[in-house]
């Protein structure tokens, strides 16, 4: 929802197989609330991983999981994986370049 109506490019379940297959995930939630936090008290994970373009300090939920003992992750994107950068190039336009589809939406 953060990124308009035309995102993401892979679906959530996609997503999830993919996250799911990495040696040491033990599970994968998929949620449609915007805040994290219940379930995060709920589940209590050992590990809370987010992507790398944030900070410790912007990651919601952290101090639920530093709290009770977990940790928080923050992941390195892998160079040259951009769906933001792809999307761009097959529309013509700079990196990063998308159209805010919101915006033309009546």
């Amino acid at each position: 929802r953060r990124k308009g109506r035309s995102r993401p490019f892979v679906g959530q379940f996609a997503r999830a197989e993919i996250v799911a297959g990495v040696r040491g995930v033990d599970l994968v939630v998929i949620f449609d609330e915007d805040d994290p936090r219940q379930l995060l008290r709920r589940l209590r994970p050992d590990v809370l991983a987010k992507g790398s373009e944030y900070t410790r300090a912007q990651v919601v939920g952290r101090s639920i999981v530093e709290g009770y003992g977990g940790r928080v992750v923050l992941v390195p994107h892998l160079g040259g994986f951009s769906s933001t950068r792809l999307a761009g190039r097959l529309a013509g336009r700079p990196a990063g370049r998308l159209p805010d589809r919101r915006k033309s939406v009546q």
